[in-house]
């Protein structure tokens, strides 16, 4: 089973979604944006996709800016942040089995095949 934070008003994450379908995965969606993830499930994420949190974090989107942070702010304060505002967690996230990729490129969610 694949577990996809999916926005689906994203064309990236809808791409991933309908490429992990069309090859039969098993997919449960997360529409993350509404079922915010706790620091604990992010800090997990974080692991198993083996990047820092500024790596799975949208830095362009106003409320970063707005926030105070930068690509300098302390792990727990950028965890926290995407905990309170999941819009700044990267998108499309897939998950299984303790591994996770961003799906950007969209092809990237292919690993977890």
């Amino acid at each position: 089973m694949i577990t996809y934070w999916h926005n689906p008003r994203c064309s990236k994450s809808r791409a991933g979604l309908a490429l992990l379908e069309e090859r039969g995965a098993d997919v449960q969606v997360r529409l993350y944006l509404q079922d915010a993830p706790s620091v604990a499930e992010i800090k997990a994420v974080q692991a198993a996709l083996g990047v820092s949190a500024v790596q799975m974090m949208r830095t362009g989107e106003k409320v970063f800016k707005d926030l105070g942070l930068s690509k300098d702010s302390a792990e727990e304060d950028l965890l926290a942040a995407m905990a309170a505002h999941p819009v700044l967690i990267e998108r499309p996230i897939a998950i299984k089995d303790g591994q996770a990729v961003i799906g950007r490129p969209t092809e990237a969610v292919e690993a977890l095949l």
